[in-house]
């Protein structure tokens, strides 16, 4: 079933209204209506946190009534033990029990989603898409509002937070963060665009948006204030009032350092972390991320 874009502006004047509402919203049955057809529009993928918009600076829009909902979400629902002990049973309890508001349980996937979760703990929480091909490597984390996209690999000890938007045939590696943001509700979220690798133990956060192709080593922290020296161009590419920190497309990213060249930190030695461009992808860079097509 389709959501209609007529459906979509009634949906979201409905979240508008219950959100506006405040605590007042617990006591109307309408507004939890309206977050379970959100969130299961979410799930879907029929509406997204943010989308692809050429119109954009940053060639993402936001679509902050979603992020509304997903906080109404919070604001409806009550804590309940998950899995909840079942009605006359008897005997201990379950042997893994959580404790987290009931409007955002886990989701469960059957065979014909076509979304492979390998055993071993891992989680996605309700309102979040993913599409077929998704491989998910134990242990690993995707919150609420994220969508991750076709053939995307979601590693072990990784993280992808709330909102975040991960394109097609991405590679998350081992340990990756992924950030999350759903305050303040027009805040672009992080954003991994197709065919990108991102190494073990990244971190990318604020907003930042990683163009299509592009490769971040292992190791590589990106934020809003970090400022990113591309030496193929000679340019410092840096976030501004109306624009995120944006790596550019097929950019290979390593982590660097930049001296201090005054004060106590030059007397000391000093030097300040720096992620640098050292080139752009090319046939040979492609050659080592082959390995992804065999592990699928």
């Amino acid at each position: 079933m389709t959501l209609s874009q007529l459906g979509q502006e009634q949906l979201e004047r409905e979240i508008d209204r219950h959100f506006a509402a405040g605590p007042d919203a617990v006591n109307d049955p309408a507004a939890m209506t309206a977050f379970l057809a959100l969130r299961s529009a979410l799930e879907r993928g029929q509406v997204r946190a943010a989308e692809p918009d050429a119109a954009a600076t940053s060639g993402w829009r936001v679509n902050a009534w979603v992020k509304r909902g997903i906080l109404l979400g919070f604001r409806l629902g009550a804590l309940e033990e998950m899995p909840a002990p079942e009605v006359g049973a008897s005997g201990p309890a379950p042997a893994l029990t959580f404790v987290d508001k009931h409007t955002y349980p886990a989701r469960h996937f059957t065979a014909s989603a076509g979304v492979r979760i390998v055993p071993g703990g891992s989680s996605v929480r309700a309102g979040a898409y993913l599409a077929r091909g998704v491989v998910c490597m134990p242990p690993m984390y995707i919150n609420v509002g994220a969508y991750i996209d076709e053939g995307t690999l979601v590693d072990s000890h990784a993280l992808v937070g709330s909102c975040a938007q991960i394109g097609e045939r991405v590679h998350l590696s081992a340990a990756a963060q992924i950030g999350g943001v759903l305050e303040p509700v027009n805040a672009c979220p992080v954003v991994i665009e197709d065919d990108v690798l991102v190494g073990g133990n990244c971190g990318v956060y604020e907003g930042t948006i990683v163009r299509k192709g592009a490769v971040l080593a292992a190791g590589t922290i990106l934020t809003r204030g970090t400022p990113l020296f591309d030496l193929a161009s000679g340019e410092v590419i840096r976030a501004s009032a109306g624009l995120p920190l944006v790596v550019p497309e097929n950019a290979v990213v390593v982590p660097g350092g930049r001296a201090v060249n005054k004060g106590k930190g030059r007397e000391w030695g000093l030097s300040l972390y720096a992620p640098a461009i050292v080139k752009y992808r090319d046939g040979k860079t492609d050659l080592s991320t082959m390995l992804e097509d065999l592990l699928r």
